[in-house]
């Protein structure tokens, strides 16, 4: 029997997912606790992690020893139910994750529960996942909202989840010149491929982005298609919750204060391929590593542009479009963030591993690799962190978060131990800190430069057993030389007296927010001005990108539309302004009888043609104002595909007026009918 202390079990909760539950039962010799299937599930389903049984932790963190008596009991119902498909789905456990364990003198059950594989999830208790499955937090476990189990259930069933045909979707969503621009790489990447001689139907099925139904003679665009290749109000159509960021920030700050965009604005095409080439040149601006272009093709890659390339595709191809977090990129002073939808399918160490490779959208993948940018062997992730080491840089850190489900990468362009830290904690510490282990000393230096660090963070920095930094952090704190708070995969670790609310530089700020907060507490603002800045801003009329957009000069790559950053205190609106109703606008119930009826070819019919559209927007706002909320409604359309394709390059063209002109990016903006468009219908 293995034998363990408190001690020991206190260490391992700060290293894991761990969940202690007294199991004495009524008569005090031991029962297996009704909320164990809900821990089960919520750790399968999250990180994996272990439940000890005859240990109560009361407070959080804490634990106490109450044992079990008669072990034998609890171990038979535990085995039962996991074999019973009526009270859980699926077993993982193996005997080897099952034992009864001695801690000081009583007996304890540890249960290992790994994290279930994607064909494997949701883990759900009794018959129904949408009611029985489980996610893990730091509080604990949470039923998950019907959503996130339809996600995972889609998850487990397509192994790709771009290659679906779009029905009515062809080649008038496409924009012709990133699909020329494409093919210009293509043939520079593979001069001498036959694919060069097809036509653009033709080329598009070979690289997956069109797709052929045997069984109903249906084709059209496939998701990876739409997605690459793309005219934005076309793909906001069929991916409703598609957002790609990029933003340039001039200071590590959590605020959304930026010099340099590139997003959904309806300023350029939108597409993946666009997003890629513009992006690609700004995370490579300004990098203090030698570069050199001939021509179009980039020759003599540095590391440091390898890394962040495969960075850039990994959050494209990876991303799961279904999601409502939006794919955006930061660049900030010496760091880097990418963060993309969805978990990591893989568990992390086999991704840091490599050699096994499970792309969310492998279609995507394809059409990158296809043009010299990307490669299917699973070595993606190894390459960003070996390139990184490679320049003494810290490691990056790569983390996968639930709620909302999104995954994101830190790259730090800062030395492992540089010599100003190392002078830094030689003062703080005297000679101590230089008889201190490497590990040791890597941990302070994190502290010093990002103002915490985790078991998590400092695990992925070494290739020291995890259990071994576990006991090297605690004999720092037990030493005086740092702090910790949190429990289990919560605990962190910084200087005393400098709690990680304390006041730090903004550098050391920006460093450390990533993990000791949510991330989306660092992209909050980010995330708001997707969802809501619609109303604060205008886009341009033109959808499409011209001959001299697609050079991508340095012009190109800098200009923005406006100031996205706008809020309704900058546009002097107080909050009365901020909501109109139908009756504001003086519309009467028979007024909206007669607009619905106006608007029912339209709005029973997925898919129109932007002509029939337009006529029915002029038809809806010939003498009256209508709002984007109302002709929402009317025509059954989402806000970004009226905004971004419609409206804005309708008022643009002339077409139509505004109900404040001295205020174009009022939330309630209205847009009636000019009088010269009347004679159009």
């Amino acid at each position: 029997m293995a034998s363990l202390s408190i001690l020991d079990i206190e260490e391992l909760a700060e290293g894991c997912d761990v969940e202690a539950k007294r199991a004495s039962g009524r008569d005090g010799q031991g029962e297996l606790p009704k909320s164990f299937f809900e821990s089960y599930s919520a750790m399968a389903n999250t990180y994996g992690g272990v439940i000890f049984l005859g240990i109560e932790e009361k407070p959080k963190g804490k634990f106490s020893l109450t044992g079990i008596a008669v072990p034998d009991h609890v171990l038979k119902t535990l085995w039962d139910g996991l074999n019973n498909r009526q009270r859980i789905s699926i077993n993982l456990l193996t005997d080897k994750m099952v034992e009864v364990i001695a801690v000081q003198d009583k007996q304890v059950i540890r249960i290992a529960v790994p994290r279930a594989k994607r064909s494997q999830r949701p883990v759900y208790v009794g018959q129904n996942p949408l009611t029985g499955s489980y996610r893990r937090n730091y509080e604990g476990d949470y039923l998950c909202d019907e959503e996130t189990v339809k996600r995972m259930l889609a998850e487990q069933v397509e192994e790709v989840r771009d290659a679906r045909l779009l029905e009515n979707y062809g080649f008038d969503d496409i924009d012709p010149n990133t699909l020329k621009a494409y093919r210009n790489q293509f043939k520079a990447t593979k001069p001498d491929h036959p694919w060069l001689d097809q036509d653009d139907k033709e080329f598009l099925q070979s690289i997956g982005g069109w797709l052929r139904d045997r069984q109903t003679s249906k084709e059209g665009l496939t998701v990876a298609g739409l997605l690459m290749f793309g005219k934005l109000p076309s793909i906001l159509e069929g991916v409703p919750h598609y957002v790609v960021d990029y933003q340039e920030r001039p200071e590590p700050r959590t605020e959304a204060r930026w010099v340099d965009r590139v997003t959904t604005d309806g300023t350029w095409s939108g597409n993946l391929y666009d997003f890629y080439r513009r992006v690609i040149q700004k995370l490579f601006s300004d990098l203090k590593v030698p570069f050199k272009l001939k021509g179009a093709k980039r020759v003599d890659d540095t590391p440091v542009h390898e890394a962040l390339r495969e960075a850039l595709i990994n959050t494209l191809i990876h991303a799961d479009y279904t999601g409502r977090v939006p794919i955006q990129i930061i660049k900030l002073p010496d760091m880097f963030l990418f963060r993309n939808p969805g978990v990591m399918r893989l568990p992390l160490e086999d991704a840091l591993r490599g050699g096994t490779s499970d792309c969310r959208n492998r279609k995507l993948q394809k059409m990158f690799q296809l043009i010299g940018f990307s490669d299917q062997a699973g070595s993606g992730i190894p390459k960003i962190y070996w390139n990184w080491k490679r320049e003494h840089w810290r490691s990056p850190d790569l983390l996968d978060k639930v709620e909302p489900d999104q995954t994101i990468l830190r790259m730090l362009m800062v030395n492992v131990l540089p010599e100003e830290t190392l002078k830094e904690l030689d003062e703080r510490f005297g000679s101590s800190f230089r008889e201190l282990s490497h590990d040791q000393q890597l941990a302070l230096a994190t502290v010093a430069i990002e103002g915490k660090v985790t078991h998590t963070r400092l695990k992925s920095m070494t290739t020291t057993h995890p259990h071994d930094l576990t006991k090297a952090l605690c004999a720092l704190v037990k030493d005086g030389l740092l702090g910790s708070a949190g429990a289990t995969r919560g605990t962190f670790y910084f200087f005393l007296g400098e709690a990680p609310d304390a006041e730090v530089d903004l550098v050391a700020q920006s460093y450390r927010l990533v993990e000791q907060t949510s991330p989306d507490d660092f992209f909050s603002e980010l995330i708001a001005d997707e969802t809501t800045s619609d109303d604060l801003r205008s886009s341009s009329d033109d959808l499409g990108l011209s001959s001299d957009d697609l050079g991508l000069s340095s012009d190109d790559l800098g200009s923005s539309s406006d100031d996205l950053g706008l809020s309704s205190d900058d546009l002097g609106l107080s909050s009365n302004d901020l909501e109109l109703s139908s009756n504001d606008l003086g519309l009467s119930s028979d007024d909206w009888e007669s607009l619905m009826a106006i608007a029912a070819t339209v709005r029973n019919k997925g898919k129109v043609s932007t002509d029939i559209l337009e006529a029915t927007i002029l038809k809806l706002c010939q003498g009256r104002f209508l709002n984007h909320k109302q002709l929402q409604e009317l025509l059954n359309r989402s806000h970004n595909t009226l905004r971004l394709g419609y409206l804005s390059k309708m008022q643009k063209k002339g077409q139509l007026e505004l109900r404040y002109p001295e205020k174009p990016t009022h939330p309630n903006q209205g847009y009636r009918t000019k009088k010269s468009s009347s004679n159009d219908f």
